[in-house]
């Protein structure tokens, strides 16, 4: 499996999804993504996270988590929202952050069969 897939639980776990938009000038904003990503990986309950951006500056991140307070813990990060409040000032003209419960999940294609 490649390191860019989360090595998340198969059942009952939860999805951070954070979409968003770039303004034009992100001056900065790649390191600080960066270090939010690898600080993120680091905290207690989390499993992993998946990122992407494509050209026009629309990124999705995905992290996967034990529960919703480890989530409220990671929102609350100080350092996290140092990098929240930067982002809403400066770096996003636009996102949108969902939280999901994963009741099942599943990799392929090796053992996966359609039908």
């Amino acid at each position: 499996m490649s390191e860019r897939f989360a090595k998340a639980p198969s059942d009952h776990h939860y999805a951070v999804i954070f979409s968003s938009q770039l303004a034009d000038d992100d001056d900065g904003y790649a390191e600080m993504g960066d270090k939010m990503f690898e600080l993120a990986l680091q905290q207690p309950g989390c499993f992993g996270a998946e990122s992407a951006r494509d050209e026009t500056g629309f990124g999705i991140t995905v992290s996967y988590w034990d529960s919703e307070e480890s989530i409220a813990r990671w929102k609350e990060d100080a350092r996290h929202l140092v990098a929240q409040r930067m982002g809403i000032e400066r770096w996003y003209t636009h996102y949108e952050l969902r939280i999901a419960r994963v009741e099942r999940a599943y990799s392929g294609p090796r053992g996966r069969s359609v039908g």
